[in-house]
């Protein structure tokens, strides 16, 4: 399993779909446990009810369905389908709301979607999504790309209720094909734990958290992936720079004999 999962981490995420197929045909016994534990990219469906896009995983599917986060239903339609009790359904709501506004403002397009659910006897977890594809680009400069943010909260109330240990473990895939050929794919997992009190509610504490982890994972990101191709763009010489450069020094030799020979003829004269 170690090594099945060292393989998949190292995968474009671009391709992570048929690389899962083509090891799960190689190692079948490790079916559940690798969909369990590999990050997939985001898919997205339509909430017929609520008219609007939600976000696809694990921690909404129930068989072959999904629950909405917006209109609380499952697609395709599922009688008895795992569903979260009223108060984790009314934070749930608020979540989306408040984590729709927070995709808008950082990411300027895109579908978020946010999901909790109860823990026993300890509180509640969540998962907070955001994916924007290509075609969201204001630029035009993508061909094709995504950018997955996966964000998997646990909340642990103390015995007081007064405080909450909030457990975060984000993952970011990103993979960018430009017009220009440049193809850059890759992902990154960290985890942050936070203490703090439950008196401004849980949805400030985990935005809290995940908008710093966010910040950071970007900033990583950069300096792994686009500063290292920045290096190796501004190193790279073309031919078209060398022949140049060969044209210059042989007119800068043609004008120097020019220029020597007229001093000897002024001098002979």
């Amino acid at each position: 399993m170690d090594q099945a999962l060292d393989l998949m981490r190292r995968m474009p995420p671009a391709n992570v779909q048929n690389n899962l197929a083509a090891l799960l045909d190689l190692a079948p016994e490790l079916t559940e446990e690798l969909l369990s534990r590999v990050d997939q990219p985001l898919q997205i469906a339509y909430d017929e009810v609520a008219q609007k896009e939600y976000l696809l995983c694990d921690y909404n599917r129930d068989g072959d369905s999904y629950r909405s986060p917006w209109s609380n239903t499952y697609f395709p339609e599922l009688g008895d389908g795992a569903v979260p009790s009223d108060a984790i359904r009314e934070l749930e709501a608020h979540a989306n709301e408040v984590f729709d506004a927070y995709r808008e403002q950082y990411f300027e397009g895109g579908v978020s979607s946010v999901y909790l659910w109860e823990l026993e006897n300890v509180g509640f977890a969540g998962c907070f999504l955001i994916k924007k594809g290509s075609e969201d680009s204001k630029r035009g400069e993508l061909v094709d790309g995504f950018w997955d943010s996966i964000h998997v909260v646990e909340v642990v109330l103390s015995d007081d209720g007064k405080e909450a240990t909030y457990k975060l473990t984000s993952t970011i895939m990103l993979s960018l094909h430009s017009k220009a050929g440049l193809n850059l794919s890759g992902s990154i997992t960290r985890q942050k734990n936070l203490t703090a009190p439950c008196s401004e509610g849980h949805i400030v504490n985990i935005g809290t958290i995940i908008e710093d982890m966010e910040n950071t994972l970007r900033n990583q990101l950069d300096q792994v992936y686009f500063s290292k191709t920045r290096d190796i763009l501004s190193a790279l010489r073309t031919a078209g720079d060398a022949v140049d450069h060969k044209r210059n020094l042989s007119l800068q030799a043609c004008l120097i004999g020019e220029m020597m020979g007229k001093k000897k003829s002024v001098t002979s004269s």
